[in-house]
């Protein structure tokens, strides 16, 4: 993880932008926002992609979230690549956008297999084009439980995989770690909730909980695939799909940029965005907090996430129709920089031992910090707590996060004690909270920029991700640690304004086009 002090060059992106230019093509109409994309579209003139190794030949994976051909660099003590480097860390996508939407389809069988069919055909004619890599564009289709409570009732066909006349939710992949220790089925997506550190700025008003039918995420390293990426799917001139949907929200936003020596896009947008506290943000990092969130060691590997991978957690192993799908988390929070950097945590080692664990005593120069697995166990975070009355934002998650012991997926890896489950996504914003929603009163939508996070993490289940966000805030099961979750003391939650939350379900690529619809009677 890396934090530092260092300004980006005077001049340049670093000056403020003039409102008309930084707010242009924000606001509007759909179709208006859907063409344009504000002060993102500055950042191909302010990065040149990442040298990325030439990707396979075959046939893509079939698991969405993995974006295929990522790169792995290893970064020095200040995060930028080197030969002595000796920390791993993935190098994602510079663009990154979420357009959620709620279905223009009637609820009838014809009517969803003729779409299964329309965005089916949409996304194939646009991966012959470019690749689902970072120098393409990956594509992942993920559907809220709107989806299958409203449209996919009953399933009228019997198939390998259901008997006919199977209802919601029976068909739906079930957590069977979570039903044991409930006494009741639980799915492997839930309904999203709020958590105890949740707290949405002043006259927000509650937390969100979002009721979309579906989120496509796009990455890429260049704007123009992704834009090419969103045509195809929400475009409505032929050959498109965008007939089938009424857009909600167009969320969009970046990430890295600094690894290879350059001043990375955090730095660079907030300080031409003149978001409060951009001066502080390290020249070279990854994200606004100045912390690297894609170290490999804190990034489930191969396919770990996927529902059916590690034996226990679902009913997917071996021949389940979601089998090499997941389970996503999507939400935005606001990051308050200046009570980061100057207020709350205004010494390096404050913001090491807050993000990471307290008592750290990391070199004065700001640098790559990184906590290796198996990073402390409950107990240890406790004992923590009674010594220096704190805990840090990764080392309360560390436990709950990976597996306790060596695992043996069943596909045969052998995973050690230690090892990460989930696969974060998540990328830094100046949406405020998004680039544009159909609606923004109650999203209490402005054009002004805000720095912010569209958090995104693939796990094999919605319950892993409530255990490991209630740790986030000192709740484990049977203890509490005597911290209020909003104190400056509790890790990075004081930072946070959280005011939008939905989960969703990514189906394998084979199902990723109306999962389902194909039994409809």
């Amino acid at each position: 993880m890396t934090d530092g002090n260092e300004n980006g060059p005077a001049g340049g992106p670093r000056q403020a932008l003039n409102r008309r230019r930084l707010l242009q093509g924000t606001a509007g109409t759909f179709g208006a926002a859907l063409a344009s994309v504000g002060i993102y579209k500055m950042i191909d003139g302010m990065v040149e992609p990442p040298d990325r190794p030439t990707a396979s030949e075959g046939p893509p994976v079939q698991e969405q979230y993995i974006l295929q051909n990522e790169q792995v660099a290893m970064v020095d003590e200040s995060a930028v690549h080197s030969s002595s480097g000796t920390i791993a860390v993935r190098v994602p996508a510079l663009h990154d956008h979420v357009i959620t939407a709620k279905l223009k389809v009637p609820a009838n069988a014809k009517a969803l297999q003729e779409a299964q069919h329309q965005l089916e055909s949409a996304i194939v004619a646009l991966e012959r084009e470019y690749p689902p890599t970072p120098t393409g564009v990956g594509v992942t289709v993920a559907w809220g439980i709107p989806y299958f409570h409203h449209y996919v009732p009953t399933l009228g066909k019997g198939s390998g995989f259901f008997k006919a006349g199977t209802r919601y939710p029976s068909y739906l992949p079930v957590d069977l770690m979570t039903s044991k220790t409930e006494g009741r089925t639980v799915y492997a997506v839930q309904d999203a909730r709020t958590f105890p550190s949740d707290q949405p700025p002043p006259g927000f008003g509650p937390v969100r909980l979002e009721q979309n039918d579906v989120a496509v995420l796009l990455r890429s390293d260049t704007l123009a695939n992704i834009t090419a990426a969103s045509n195809a799917i929400f475009g409505t001139g032929s050959n498109q799909a965008g007939s089938l949907f009424k857009v909600t929200s167009i969320r969009q936003g970046f990430s890295g940029g600094g690894f290879f020596g350059k001043q990375g896009l955090p730095s660079k947008l907030a300080l031409a965005a003149n978001i409060p506290g951009a001066q502080s943000i390290p020249r070279q990092a990854q994200g606004f907090l100045g912390f690297a969130t894609t170290l490999v060691s804190n990034m489930g590997p191969d396919n770990i996430a996927n529902l059916e991978t590690l034996p226990g957690f679902t009913d997917q192993w071996p021949n389940g129709y979601f089998k090499q799908g997941t389970t996503m988390h999507l939400s935005h929070l606001f990051q308050n920089l200046e009570a980061w950097y100057e207020k709350s945590y205004p010494r390096y080692s404050d913001r090491v031992q807050a993000m990471l664990l307290p008592g750290l005593k990391p070199a004065p120069a700001p640098g790559t910090y990184a906590l290796q697995p198996p990073g402390p166990t409950v107990a240890q975070v406790a004992e923590g707590v009674k010594r220096y009355h704190a805990y840090g934002h990764t080392g309360s998650m560390s436990e709950v996060d990976s597996t306790t012991k060596q695992e043996t997926s069943n596909y045969g890896k052998s995973y050690p004690s230690g090892t990460t489950i989930p696969v974060r996504g998540d990328f830094d914003t100046l949406d405020n909270p998004f680039h544009y929603t159909s609606d923004p009163t109650g999203d209490h939508y402005s054009p002004k920029p805000a720095a912010g996070l569209h958090f995104i993490q693939f796990q094999p289940t919605i319950g892993i991700f409530n255990i490991v966000r209630l740790a986030m805030d000192g709740h484990y099961p049977g203890m509490t640690l005597p911290v209020s979750p909003r104190s400056i003391h509790a890790g990075v939650n004081s930072v946070l304004n959280t005011t939008h939350r939905q989960n969703y379900l990514v189906p394998p690529r084979r199902h990723r086009s109306f999962p389902l619809a194909e039994f409809l009677t």
